[in-house]
């Protein structure tokens, strides 16, 4: 197999991140500029400042990504780039910045989708586990990935035929995301963001059961969903309704004052740590946190699974942002243990954004010489087939 080093590029939210991928089985270097700093006094993404952000940390990003590959503008077999979905300013600075250096070297540009580059993350992890421990574990198919994140939510049928994988999409949110909903949820408590790690670390002070929140019902099929032409099940989600409900609890209890007096404490502390949460966190905000997330990660974890068994799935991928997520891991390494189903998370450090997984899920393209146009453009709502 024609083995290739392949330089990808991800920008399509508030990360800018660039990687080297030897054959899309071994990351040779993976370097990210987080935004978080920038976004945190507004409490979430601000598209307009993430391209900014984007325009000033592009160059350095990819140039430390060479060097700690060792590796050379010149001596890269191809360049990979996120094209979609994601935020459309933030992803034509990618885009731009790719097609640049592809025609100034005459190498082959490789679009990849951003949530097949989250399947890949898994992918990758895994046959670097049998690179070092000398095992050749086969992986059954189909597989069932869920990908889950701050802007995504949604169900992947996969199969690989002859080296290529092929998706077909049996579930996505109807509204927010889950990682969505925990920045919502935070913001909303004054816990700052991002949401997602902070309320994970929190949950665990609080008590799961001491808010009851019902599970969200979906009655009939989504009518703007046009993903796939087959009339199989469906496994959608929806997670505007638990935020509406923490608010109307919120409202009902009096937290008001609590909350903006939390705020106000945190915003003082430069990098709060637990211990500051813990200080300024009340008891009936632990047990509200607690229960959120709790109801949460049974909808995703339930839903999964209910979807797993209608399409025999044999191997279960659980990735993106919110995969870090504790309670996570640990209900579906239980759950789907209890189904003789083997779930596979990526490291916590590529389950957020990532130019590596961009790079990995390159390769079979480059591979079958399935090449970008330089007319290509971002596409903010790329949806996979």
């Amino acid at each position: 197999m024609l083995g290739a080093y392949i330089l990808g590029i991800e920008s399509s939210c508030d990360e800018t991140a660039a990687s080297v991928v030897y054959s899309g089985e071994r990351m040779v270097s993976n370097v990210i500029f987080s935004q978080i700093a920038a976004h945190q006094p507004y409490g979430g993404v601000v598209p307009e400042l993430a391209s900014r952000e984007h325009l000033k940390a592009i160059v350095p990003v990819v140039r430390q990504a060479l060097a700690d590959a060792g590796q050379t503008y010149q001596s890269i077999d191809a360049l990979a780039v996120t094209q979609g979905p994601g935020l459309a300013g933030a992803l034509l600075v990618g885009i731009g910045y790719a097609k640049a250096l592809a025609f100034a070297l005459d190498k082959p540009l490789i679009a990849v989708n951003h949530l097949e580059g989250h399947i890949h993350a898994v992918l990758l992890e895994e046959r670097q586990k049998e690179e070092r421990q000398k095992n050749n574990r086969e992986m059954n198919f189909p597989v069932l990935a869920l990908v889950v994140s701050g802007g995504h939510t949604h169900l992947y049928l996969a199969e690989q035929r002859d080296g290529n994988w092929s998706y077909r999409n049996i579930g996505h949110t109807r509204d927010d995301a889950a990682g969505e909903a925990f920045d919502k949820v935070a913001k909303l408590l004054g816990l700052g963001y991002p949401g997602g790690p902070i309320i994970d670390r929190l949950s665990t002070h609080g008590d799961p059961t001491a808010v009851k929140f019902p599970p969200a019902q979906l009655k009939h099929r989504d009518r703007k969903d046009k993903s796939d032409g087959s009339e199989g099940p469906r496994f959608d989600f929806s997670y505007s309704g638990i935020k509406t409900a923490v608010l109307r609890y919120v409202e009902v209890h009096e937290m008001r004052a609590s909350i903006e007096a939390r705020r106000k404490a945190l915003s003082t502390i430069e990098k709060p740590g637990l211990e500051d949460y813990l200080l300024h966190t009340d008891r009936k905000t632990l047990d509200l946190v607690a229960s959120f997330q709790r109801a949460l990660v049974s909808d995703l974890v339930m839903k999964t699974l209910a979807a797993a068994r209608a399409c025999n799935a044999a191997t279960l991928f659980v990735t993106g942002g919110v995969a870090a997520n504790n309670e996570l891991r640990q209900r579906f390494e239980q759950d789907a243990a209890m189904e003789g189903l083997p779930v596979y998370f990526p490291s916590r450090p590529l389950s957020t954004d990532n130019a590596a997984m961009i790079a990995a899920a390159a390769y079979p393209k480059f591979l079958s010489g399935e090449f970008a146009p330089m007319d290509f453009s971002a596409e903010a709502g790329l949806a996979r087939r």
